[in-house]
């Protein structure tokens, strides 16, 4: 079995067709969404878009829980869940906090947003190994594959237990442009696909969208991975 591992699309269908190009070149026989994938400007766009392909599983992240919480609070929210539609809506409260999957050369592995707990906890490549194991709680698998922060990563945190971040495909935060994800069996690619970012930024711009703004201005510049993390840690030790 070969799985792709598609993070964080936030809404960019101009990244994710275009890391869809790739997965169909790769030979993969499942995809995991990993959470967070329709809160942006093409919410309908990318639900459908994986909707329609054979063998997709979902995961939830944090940015799904909150569309469907508070969409009566927050103006992007809001904007999404009315373009959703109840149907599909419904179909997104229904995915499950984790996936596990048994891969060739990898053994088990367990898909989870941020934490296989919770959706919410940070940490990085550089948070201490105790501290992630002690995150983690009891995990029974060979490999854990997550996301939340946006920036891939590949580390052992304790014997048996490998944690990757395949990174974000709409929104990364890796200092270059692209869609970042990760292709699973028998190894671990952490890959980029490169793709039109001022065409998508154009596109996007067109949209009238509240989430617009924030992501063409993270695509335009992404932000410095080892800055970012530098925040993250910040923030996780306050």
């Amino acid at each position: 079995m070969r799985v792709a591992a598609l993070y964080d699309v936030h809404g960019n269908l101009p990244a994710l067709e275009a890391v869809l190009a790739d997965v169909e070149q790769e030979g993969v026989e499942t995809i995991v969404s990993g959470g967070d994938l329709v809160l942006g400007p093409y919410p309908v766009e990318v639900f459908e878009r994986l909707a329609a392909l054979p063998c997709v599983r979902y995961v939830h992240g944090n940015a799904d829980r909150s569309l469907l919480e508070n969409r009566e609070s927050s103006l992007e929210d809001a904007w999404c869940a009315e373009r959703l539609g109840h149907a599909r809506l419904d179909a997104i409260g229904s995915w499950p906090s984790t996936v596990e999957l048994e891969i060739d050369g990898l053994g088990r592995v367990l898909f989870c947003h941020a934490t296989p707990l919770s959706d919410e906890p940070i940490f990085t490549r550089i948070t201490p190994a105790a501290e992630v194991v002690e995150l983690f709680g009891s995990v029974d698998a060979d490999l854990v594959v997550c996301g939340h922060t946006h920036i891939q990563f590949d580390r052992t945190v304790a014997d048996g237990l490998r944690v990757v971040n395949a990174g974000s495909v709409g929104m990364p935060y890796e200092g270059r442009p692209g869609a970042f994800w990760a292709l699973l069996g028998p190894g671990v690619e952490l890959r980029r696909t490169e793709y039109d970012v001022a065409q998508a930024v154009t596109a996007i711009r067109g949209i009238e969208s509240p989430a617009s703004g924030r992501l063409v201005e993270w695509l335009l510049e992404s932000p410095d991975p080892d800055e970012v993390t530098a925040y993250w840690e910040s923030r996780r030790g306050a």
